[in-house]
């Protein structure tokens, strides 16, 4: 009987062992599986960059997310946003070109949209002509329309603290505006972290999303001689077309804001919003760009 025993007793060690083993084994094989799972943190070549679930608003990559840095063309983000947040906004409102808005183009060498003096266009063909062709002198309108002052540099000091007052609504620290454009006194800087809520709160607009989304557009402008002509502008983001769900947002560039891009994009229910800024040149801020939403896609 003990010879009986100690046999079952030995088998059922022996059993036990093997089942552990086979337990161990099994359960090292689901690690290195869902090890393998989880996509690799991508390498970009911006100095920054920040992605952003924009319905959970759960950060799902940063690099420097809370570094200042100048922002570029990106600024007109908030530009738009000031203006779409104005009470009793008529869309439709036309606005006479004046010659300071082109002057400062000229003057500053900056992207435009190519208005021309003396024609009357909508404050929605001045939206577009901001966010697609990144037009300064759209900007400029748009700050002389919707600031406050009897003069237009008062007034457009006046956007200008609209600007910043909107980010601090926002709780934004690390943002701070003295342009309309992006073109300032080198005072205009903003993060990856705090671009992304910017543009995530901008998009909540229905007008704001239409634009941005928009690769290209023509718009009809009444003339000083009281005729019409064509406007055509395209979207400077490479994203629109190349990458699927691409819905927006800016590019952005400038002496010391480098290359950047606030960059957003649905995928099966799922919208992400981010930004790299300081990149290396105008096709890698793309790539880093495509990078980031591969990568906040898989998570």
């Amino acid at each position: 009987m003990k010879t009986g025993l100690k046999g079952i007793n030995r088998a059922s060690v022996a059993a036990t062992v093997t089942l552990t083993a086979g337990a161990v084994l099994a359960g090292g094989a689901f690690a290195s599986t869902a090890q393998a799972a989880a996509p690799p943190t991508p390498t970009i070549a911006a100095k920054g960059g920040f992605v952003m679930n924009s319905g959970t608003a759960k950060t799902l990559y940063g690099k420097a997310a809370d570094t200042r840095r100048s922002t570029g063309s990106t600024t007109k983000i908030m530009t738009a946003k000031v203006v779409l947040a104005q009470k009793n906004l008529n869309l439709d409102a036309k606005v006479t070109v004046q010659k300071a808005y082109s002057d400062y183009i000229v003057n500053n060498t900056a992207s435009s949209a190519r208005l021309i003096v003396g024609d009357k266009v909508t404050v929605r063909q001045l939206l577009y002509g901001l966010m697609l062709p990144s037009g300064c002198d759209a900007a400029y309108a748009l700050a002389d329309k919707f600031g406050s002052g009897s003069t237009r540099a008062a007034r457009v000091k006046s956007f200008i603290g609209k600007m910043n007052a909107s980010a601090k609504s926002l709780g934004l620290k690390n943002t701070r505006f003295d342009s309309f454009d992006g073109i300032g006194s080198g005072s205009n800087y903003s993060t990856p972290r705090d671009l992304t809520k910017i543009a995530g709160s901008a998009m909540k607009n229905s007008t704001f999303r239409a634009i941005v989304k928009t690769k290209s557009t023509k718009h009809k402008v009444t003339t000083k001689s009281g005729g019409y002509r064509y406007m055509s502008w395209s979207n400077t983001n490479p994203l629109l077309g190349s990458y699927s769900g691409a819905i927006g947002v800016k590019t952005g560039s400038g002496p010391s804001a480098k290359y950047c891009l606030v960059f957003a994009a649905t995928r099966n229910g799922k919208t992400v919003i981010g930004t790299v800024l300081t990149s290396t040149s105008a096709t890698t801020r793309t790539s880093d760009a495509k990078k980031l939403l591969d990568y906040a896609f898989k998570k």
